[in-house]
């Protein structure tokens, strides 16, 4: 197993860990991978996960469930960046979309969707 390269910003960073499952279908998860590759992921989106702040955004899958870590500078509000991420031209238009392969209410919005993580163990 290899690891992954973590980005270094020159700067202190804070992460963000959240969680979600997909609904637990072959076929629907990989649509799922697919609407996240490079050739399919909406660029509207891309940016606007951007525009709010977010430095990175990685989504990591094992079987049905999602783990996505969010990595932002110390002074990110969340619930602000989350409400005006949700506002953005396509966004609701994504969400809905994904919301076909994952485990949701119909309508929800990205942050109500993904679920945070607590942190319980750090080794540094």
């Amino acid at each position: 197993m290899e690891g992954y390269k973590v980005k270094d910003y020159g700067c202190p960073v804070k992460r963000y860990c959240q969680i979600m499952d997909l609904r637990d279908d072959p076929e629907l998860i990989r649509r799922y991978r697919e609407a996240h590759d490079s050739e399919h992921a909406w660029p509207e989106i891309l940016e606007g996960i951007r525009s709010v702040g977010i430095l990175e955004m990685e989504i990591y899958i094992s079987d049905n469930h999602l783990v996505m870590i969010v990595e932002t500078p110390l002074d990110f509000n969340w619930n602000e960046a989350m409400s005006r991420l949700a506002t953005l031209p396509r966004q609701q238009e994504w969400e809905d979309y994904v919301a076909l392969f994952q485990q949701c209410r119909e309508g929800e919005t990205s942050d109500q969707k993904w679920k945070s993580a607590e942190r319980m163990f750090y080794l540094y």
